[in-house]
């Protein structure tokens, strides 16, 4: 399986973190297994290959989509020879994107054309190389961007401050904002609560410690997440990964940051 990333032209850096691309196009790899993992992070999905692909969150068919912010683990079977393109977005992107409140996409697969009017599909359909169809996603987001033009700088900055680790009660005085006009931002922009979000990146911090084995066991961990103890861990794990995080380090395999293959 081959896996690279791209980062995004300058004037997209704001609202893309980059765009990936994962294939295996060997003839005889059968089935894939992936789970995807809630990270704050929306995306536009293009898939470049027909590949049965199926997922329990969507009957979507169109291979050009985009995914909100999704509150729980999602399982992803691929079946057969495959290729993605991926844009990552930023967690403020799809309201300056699209000029829909975030909240719209939350736990949802929505087809392209059911948002845009647009023929990126048939571009990226007569594209011949990699290349090209990430130059035709680029050119499509920077129409979007700049034919909006819509930002929300508050909404940026809150953000910012949770995946720092600010808890919540810290954000809303370093903002000198309510309570209820910080929900209100994050249910537009983001499109879930600022408590939800904030679970989402504490449990990203673990999950980067495990990654990197920067820990010395699992109580270590525990307390460098700020978690009250390892059951609370364990149960956060199990919720956003569907596995224990011993399952986790022995039976996936993460190319793709959040997007792992479950192994045999």
């Amino acid at each position: 399986m081959k896996y690279q990333e791209i980062i995004p032209i300058k004037q997209l850096q704001p609202y893309v973190q980059y765009f990936w691309i994962i294939e295996d196009m060997s003839n005889n790899i059968g089935v894939h297994n992936f789970k995807i993992i809630p990270d704050g992070v929306p995306t536009l999905i293009y898939q470049d290959i027909p590949n049965h692909l199926t997922e329990q969150s969507s009957t979507h068919k169109s291979p050009l989509y985009v995914y909100g912010q999704f509150t729980k683990y999602t399982n992803q079977v691929i079946d057969g020879p495959f290729r993605i393109i991926g844009v990552y977005l930023k967690s403020t992107a799809l309201k300056a994107l699209f000029n829909i409140d975030a909240s719209e996409f939350k736990n949802k697969n929505i087809d392209l054309e059911d948002l845009v009017s647009s023929s990126v599909l048939e571009q990226l359909l007569n594209a011949v190389t990699v290349e090209e169809k990430v130059e035709i996603l680029s050119t499509f987001l920077l129409s979007r961007v700049t034919a909006i033009k819509y930002s929300n700088q508050k909404a940026v900055y809150a953000s910012d401050l949770l995946k720092e680790g600010k808890e919540l009660k810290e954000v809303q005085l370093e903002m000198n904002i309510s309570e209820r006009s910080l929900e209100r931002i994050f249910k537009e922009h983001i499109g879930m609560s600022p408590k939800f979000f904030s679970r989402i990146m504490r449990f990203q911090s673990s999950l980067n410690l495990y990654r990197n084995n920067a820990f010395e066991n699992l109580t270590d961990l525990t307390y460098q997440s700020n978690y009250f103890d390892q059951s609370h861990l364990i149960r956060e794990f199990k919720e956003f990964t569907g596995v224990s995080p011993k399952k986790f380090l022995h039976k996936v395999e993460e190319q793709l940051i959040n997007y792992p293959k479950i192994k045999e």
